[in-house]
């Protein structure tokens, strides 16, 4: 049996967990991993370096996308969490099947941000989805998915770690599916009507968070804002939690601290 070349494109906690899936498990799979394009994002810690990862299997660190060109034969492109837009010409160098690992529904859910904004739409379900890539953005056919029901109260933090479970578990489960060709697309049009579509981009995330007080909030945060000296910040109530509202300049001293 061929064994298929793959280029993993990756980042963050969920594009580490996958590389190393596909790593342990290349024989199974019948793969070699003989490249990789990533951004290691410092926030997550060194434990989920992908560079690391890959050098510790002895995998090549692939600098661009243009680079990515050079490469003399792929079998299959596999995108987690990668943080540029790929095009066309990239997508072409796969020879069977360039596949992308969407942590949102789709159609429903395209682009980034897609946690807040199913939350602040009040979505009663929610998902993630192995699609095949195309020039559009997460607009290739569906491959396979998992839906699951979004919890009463539910907040961005929960909805992105039962997200997470969901699109590890589906990429375990249908990755080997993927590689052998065992799949039927499904294109994203057919269910446009159904489902509904909508394409978030970064700066729309500014704009959600950017909330309208009222000019007696605006008084009482001055009034009683004393954070920096260890008191508690004014708040809201949510049911029965607090939502603290906070000055700029103590949030940076916050992030400093970090």
């Amino acid at each position: 049996m061929k064994i298929k070349k793959i280029i993993f494109l990756g980042s963050k906690p969920i594009g580490y967990k996958c590389l190393e899936y596909l790593i342990v498990n290349s024989e199974i799979l019948g793969i070699q991993v003989i490249g990789c394009l990533t951004s290691d994002e410092h926030r997550f810690g060194g434990i989920f370096s992908i560079k690391a990862l890959a050098s510790e299997h002895n995998i090549k660190i692939i600098g661009s996308l243009d680079e990515l060109l050079l490469e003399e034969e792929i079998d299959i492109i596999i995108s987690v969490q990668y943080h540029l837009i790929i095009k066309q010409k990239h997508i072409d160098k796969a020879k069977e099947i360039a596949v992308n690992l969407h942590m949102a529904p789709l159609p429903e859910y395209r682009g980034c941000n897609q946690f807040s904004f199913a939350i602040y739409q009040q979505a009663k379900e929610f998902g993630t989805t192995l699609h095949k890539m195309d020039s559009g953005i997460d607009s290739g056919d569906i491959l396979f998915e998992k839906r699951f029901h979004i919890p009463d109260q539910c907040t961005v933090k929960r909805l992105y770690d039962l997200t997470y479970d969901a699109s590890l578990t589906l990429f375990e489960e249908k990755i080997g599916n993927i590689i052998k060709g065992d799949y039927t697309p499904v294109s994203q049009k057919q269910l446009v009507e159904s489902r509904g579509t909508q394409l978030i981009f970064r700066k729309d995330i500014e704009q959600l968070k950017a909330i309208e007080l009222s000019q007696d909030t605006i008084n009482k945060v001055r009034a009683t804002s004393m954070s920096i000296l260890g008191f508690e910040p004014p708040f809201g109530m949510d049911g029965d939690k607090k939502i603290y509202l906070i000055y700029e300049d103590f949030y940076n001293q916050l992030l400093n601290k970090e």
